[in-house]
C-alpha cells in the first residue's frame, strides 16, 4: 500500500478510554478522574466516551 505524505501526519481526532490508557500508561481510573476534573476534554457519541486527542497530548506534554 502506498502512503501519501499527508497520511503520515494524520492524528486521530478522538480516542476511546482503552486506547488512552494504552498509549499514555495512565490507569483507567485516573483517566476518569481527569475527565471529571475537566483536565481531559471528552465527546459522548451514544454510549461511547471519546477523549479528544489534542487534550490528551496537551496533558502529557505539560509534564515535560
Amino acid at each position: 500500500m502506498i502512503k501519501r505524505g499527508w497520511e503520515k501526519k494524520l492524528e486521530p481526532l478522538t480516542v476511546r478510554i482503552a486506547t488512552a490508557v494504552r498509549i499514555t500508561g495512565i490507569s483507567r481510573s485516573r483517566i476518569y478522574e481527569l475527565i471529571q476534573s475537566g483536565d481531559l476534554d471528552v465527546v459522548k457519541v451514544g454510549r461511547a466516551t471519546l477523549i479528544q486527542y489534542a487534550s490528551l497530548k496537551a496533558l502529557t506534554s505539560q509534564n515535560e
